[in-house]
């Protein structure tokens, strides 16, 4: 004998099956997205900073990123290159210039050794086929933008003729002086941006950090892209890198921060962006779990 279907064992049955579809979503999301996508789309060249995943080493590191889909491993120094080469990635981003974040171009007396650095490193990034190298501003320790802009640009055009005779670009990045570098001087875009101007060489651009920035100004996809009827110009020309992180805390790129990640990547491919966009940020969870599914967020 047929059980007769009531209206009251129907909606048990519906809510029972939507909480289920519910969930199946949540815990499946990305390997949907692997199955119904496929490969990576290519829009974006996808990289990742080592210093996030210290735990892992390097070498198992990179077979990791190599599965995941990523072209890159970076915030390396040059001792690294064999494991890279090994797994047919690059350094996208290459570290280890003396003075790291607080103490660099915006003194004078850091030039020298700066110049060294480069000197020695940019015939071994170029040798391996890289390109950009990290620099920083340094922390203003009571000295003025405008000081710190001349010594910046001073200090960079003692590096140019390194680049540009090697085809390597310097790259500083832009710091949150709030929250994780206080006193940073490099941290807002229109500092770094006038900064390119005065040095005025297509090898020093901006590695614009989007976790940074959101906690600095905010206005990301604008400050990219600019807005023509705002009279803002778009700082997307002098960009050379990208990095992510969750705002805030510099955690998951997923639902618990406030940035829209792939509206944020659709906006950077808009603008013909060819460089690469790095995940750093440090997952609370699977570390490479939660690398898998930023990469695919934004992979627009």
């Amino acid at each position: 004998m047929k059980t007769p279907v009531t209206r009251r064992t129907a909606l048990k049955t519906t809510a029972a099956s939507a909480a289920s579809l519910a969930a199946a979503s949540l815990a499946g999301r990305l390997q949907a997205a692997e199955a119904a996508g496929g490969p990576l789309k290519g829009r974006i060249n996808h990289s990742v900073c080592k210093w996030c995943y210290g735990k892992i080493p390097l070498d198992e590191f990179c077979r990791a990123a190599r599965e995941i889909g990523l072209r890159s491993v970076e915030l390396l120094t040059v001792e690294d290159f064999p494991t890279l080469k090994k797994y047919d990635l690059v350094c996208a981003m290459v570290s280890g210039v003396p003075g790291g974040i607080t103490s660099g171009l915006n003194r004078v007396e850091n030039h020298d050794r700066i110049l060294q650095f480069f000197e020695a490193t940019a015939p071994k990034v170029a040798a391996a086929g890289y390109k950009n190298i990290i620099c920083f501003s340094g922390n203003r320790k009571g000295m003025s933008d405008e000081e710190g802009l001349e010594n910046c640009a001073r200090g960079l055009k003692r590096l140019m003729p390194v680049c540009e005779k090697h085809g390597v670009v310097a790259v500083m990045e832009l710091l949150n002086s709030k929250i994780d570098h206080p006193d940073y001087m490099c941290d807002h875009t229109a500092w770094g941006v006038e900064l390119c101007k005065r040095v005025g060489s297509e090898h020093f651009k901006l590695l614009y950090d989007i976790y940074h920035m959101q906690i600095m100004e905010g206005d990301v996809i604008r400050t990219i892209r600019g807005d023509k009827d705002k009279g803002i110009a778009a700082a997307a020309p002098y960009i050379a890198h990208y990095h992510t992180g969750g705002v805030p805390g510099r955690n998951e790129i997923d639902e618990t921060q406030e940035l829209n990640y792939p509206a944020i990547m659709r906006a950077i491919v808009e603008t013909g962006f060819k460089g690469f966009v790095a995940q750093e940020f440090i997952p609370k969870r699977d570390p490479l779990t939660s690398l898998r599914e930023a990469v695919r967020l934004c992979d627009v």
